[in-house]
């Protein structure tokens, strides 16, 4: 059983994926208004750089977005001035602007328009040649644009592709028509976001949705009444707390910010970021049962490949990966455990490419990026320690003591909250009260705060007159 739960806040939107009540994914998208991959706008070039073989294009946002300037693109001959279409393939990260393509793609759930070519293209886990034959023979294809058939279409009928196809050359239509007429430069197709690439990807048949607000549940129907998908149940969930912490998907979350995860066999993997790439460490830790040094490694190996597939996807790892598995002499139990491994990355969306083991027993995996991991959206830098170490960001420890308030409302009503905070953040509430304030829902509260060395924070209703008076040097709203 899938379950995908849908979390709308001011300027947040959260998605996760628990299936089996494991948590598998676990999608962030911050709605600041910057441009986000699959997203096509309306550019004009304002620059060109031939040393790096770049232009930089306006596409109606505070930075310029960049685009790759090659022959397989049919883009090296650009002008400034010159008006053209593109697409979001990268968001943009520091000071560097969103990578932008000038090759279209909208992707539906069996196939994927493109203007890169006028073919028939498959996903590489098809395999079947007759399948490829058979579709190949019976698509219905427009001439101008090529298609990309996904995994998922040998599971339906030709006539579902040839619908899908007919509705995605619909939407590259209404784009093109709408830049001709649209005279300034900015968004013309947003591909519903987030939430439009997970309902396309991750839904299937038997699957629950739970979402926060009324405008995403009737989003959610209006795209399963437009698509081909089974039976799906939409639940609206309107209680105080969030939806995140009700369904206690908030604790899982914050757990990921623990570089060690534990294995059920007593070993434990440790995740650790460093400037070029992430390593993977394998621990045999208390797994001690086994007679033989081989069947441990091999044991604690086999767990930890699945655990490691699950966790890249969970913590959305991207680029250079670096795992050191325990040493095993073993070719055969070396095989299984990267058997194990790509096993883990069979329904990845993210392109990743696994590597055979090394005469140092290291496993190279490259992961395609795409969005930000979820340390971006958790950690900030901490001014503390020169930049150079990560705190819990303050918006989400805010989220975290609002939900706190929430449940303390639901059992009794407290006017007087003390919160007790780590002093890293005190700069963050002296330096604006009301915002914090708003922040934490707390307006119609009287708020007392103190300050300790301690990442964890407390949220605590003041029943008696007594601590009201021991706090009340420590008020800073009412």
């Amino acid at each position: 059983m899938k379950n995908i739960f849908i979390e709308r806040q001011e300027n947040l939107l959260r998605i996760a994926i628990k299936e089996n009540d494991i948590l598998k994914e676990c999608f962030i998208e911050e709605e600041n208004g910057e441009p986000y991959p699959g997203e096509i706008y309306k550019g004009i070039v304002k620059n060109i750089v031939p040393a790096i073989k770049c232009a930089f294009v306006d596409i109606g946002h505070k930075k310029n977005v960049y685009i790759y300037l090659d022959n397989k693109f049919k883009n090296t001959k650009l002008k400034k001035g010159e008006e053209l279409l593109v697409q979001v393939i990268k968001e943009d990260l520091g000071n560097k602007g969103a990578k932008v393509t000038n090759v279209i793609s909208i992707p539906g759930k069996y196939c994927v328009l493109m203007t890169m070519n006028r073919e028939v293209t498959f996903s590489r886990k098809i395999e079947d040649k007759l399948i490829k034959q058979s579709i190949a023979e019976q698509l219905v294809k427009p001439n101008d644009i090529g298609i990309m058939i996904r995994t998922e279409a040998i599971n339906v009928s030709i006539d579902d592709i040839n619908k899908e196809i007919s509705k995605l050359y619909s939407i590259y239509n209404n784009i093109n028509n709408e830049a001709k007429y649209f005279n300034k430069f900015g968004l013309l197709f947003d591909n519903g976001g987030i939430l439009g690439r997970v309902l396309r990807d991750r839904l299937n048949n038997n699957c629950k949705v739970y979402a926060n607000t009324e405008e995403d549940v009737k989003y959610i129907n209006k795209f399963l009444a437009d698509s081909f998908y089974g039976k799906v149940s939409v639940k609206l969930y309107d209680d105080n707390r969030t939806l995140f912490d009700y369904y206690g998907i908030e604790r899982e979350i914050l757990s990921l910010r623990n570089n060690r995860v534990y294995l059920k066999c007593g070993g434990y993997i440790v995740i650790d970021r460093t400037e070029a790439m992430y390593v993977i460490d394998v621990n045999s830790g208390k797994n001690v049962k086994s007679t033989s040094i081989e069947k441990t490694a091999y044991i604690t190996n086999y767990q930890a490949a699945e655990e490691i597939a699950r966790q890249v996807e969970l913590r959305n790892l991207s680029g250079i990966i670096v795992i050191d598995f325990i040493d095993m002499d073993n070719e055969q139990n070396r095989g299984k455990i990267m058997q194990k491994l790509q096993e883990g990355f069979k329904d990845d969306k993210n392109k990743t490419v696994i590597y055979p083991f090394t005469e140092l027993n290291l496993v190279q995996i490259a992961r395609r990026r795409s969005g930000k991991s979820i340390y971006d959206y958790l950690e900030e830098n901490c001014e503390l320690c020169g930049g150079k170490g990560k705190k819990l960001r303050f918006s989400y420890v805010c989220m975290l003591i609002k939900n706190e308030i929430f449940k303390i409302d639901e059992q009794r009503d407290i006017k007087d909250i003390h919160i007790e905070i780590d002093e890293i953040y005190a700069d963050n509430i002296k330096g604006d009260v009301l915002t914090f304030i708003k922040s934490i829902n707390a307006m119609d509260k009287t708020i007392y705060v103190t300050y300790r060395r301690d990442e964890h924070f407390k949220v605590e209703p003041l029943i008696f007159a007594s601590q009201i008076e021991n706090l009340e040097m420590f008020k800073i709203y009412e």
